[in-house]
């Protein structure tokens, strides 16, 4: 169990990282062609007011964090909101991407890697 919690851990952490490493250094693929409306007016807002800019920085520093054995838990606290904004934008905002393989599996990997640490987050509950 701990072997799988540490490969899903270093996944989900390889995945943030990549994605927020990508942005910093400019390698952003380019929007699809067929890209709804309004998903273009959503990100259209957020880049030039550097949210998005804080949003990947504490992508960076959780995907380390969860990354790292120790410190997994408090990466899934950083994380969190995240992963549920993105759940949220892909089904509320680009519709029907909800089950795209990249949703699905960090879902599946941050649900995992909290199962796996869930006596650590069992006093958040009491």
């Amino acid at each position: 169990m701990k072997i799988a919690a540490n490969i899903a851990g270093a996944l989900l952490g390889l995945v943030f990282i990549a994605f927020s490493s990508m942005f910093f250094l400019g390698k952003m693929p380019p929007p699809p062609p067929d890209m709804p409306k309004d998903v273009a007016t959503f990100m259209g807002v957020f880049a030039p007011t550097g949210w998005l800019t804080f949003v990947k920085v504490c992508e960076l520093l959780g995907g380390i964090l969860v990354a790292i054995p120790k410190t997994r838990n408090f990466g899934l606290l950083l994380l969190g909101p995240i992963i549920a904004n993105i759940v949220v934008f892909h089904a509320l905002v680009w519709k029907g991407t909800l089950l795209s393989p990249d949703v699905i599996l960090i879902v599946v990997l941050s649900l995992f890697c909290l199962w796996a640490g869930r006596k650590s987050f069992a006093g958040l509950l009491n």
